[in-house]
Formats: structure tokens, C-alpha cells, sequence
């Protein structure tokens, strides 16, 4: 895969904020939950926002719950393609479980 940087969109933001995280070391299992929320501040035109989210922690995951459709991009990536009208801002909120 090659990739190439074209720059900054400085009217595209987003936050990412983990918002559970649990963990059973004697079972040997984590889960992680976290939220997405990708904002399009053009005044004018909308935007598709392709996010991706590297699953580092473990081989063995699964994603448990997710309130946006994802395509699995390699082994460790997932991507959310979110379409978002001038203005707009969406949550994307993800909870994996990860074992070992």
C-alpha cells in the first residue's frame, strides 16, 4: 500500500476519547470503548471522512459493538467512512475485545 501526504484540512477535525477500559488479567481478556466524533466545519461543501483506528493491543480481538459500519483495512486497522453535510459532526463509538 503506498500513501501519500497531500497536506493539512484544517476545516476537517475530529477527537478520539477512550471512554470505558476494562481488564481481567487472571481471565486474560481486555475490553476497550472508545469514541470518534469527526466534525466537517466547511461552510459549504460535503465530505466524506474516512477515519481509521490501528488495533494495537492484541492478535486475538474482537470488535464487540460498533455504531457505524467499518471495512477491515489490514490485520491491525479498521476504517469508518462517514458522510457529513456542512457543519456536521457525528459519534462513532467502538468497543473491542481483545484476549490472550
Amino acid at each position: 500500500m503506498i500513501r501519500v501526504y497531500t497536506g493539512d484540512a484544517f476545516d476537517l477535525v475530529g477527537s478520539r476519547t477512550r471512554t470505558d477500559y476494562r481488564i481481567d488479567t487472571s481471565q486474560k481478556w481486555c475490553d476497550e470503548t472508545f469514541e470518534i466524533k469527526p466534525r466537517n466545519r466547511k461552510e459549504k461543501e460535503a465530505v466524506t471522512i474516512r477515519v481509521t483506528e490501528h488495533l494495537y493491543r492484541r492478535v486475538n480481538r474482537e470488535i464487540a459493538v460498533t455504531a457505524c459500519p467499518f471495512v477491515k483495512t489490514d490485520s491491525q486497522a479498521m476504517e469508518f467512512r462517514v458522510q457529513l453535510s456542512p457543519g456536521e459532526e457525528t459519534v462513532i463509538t467502538c468497543r473491542v475485545h481483545y484476549s490472550w
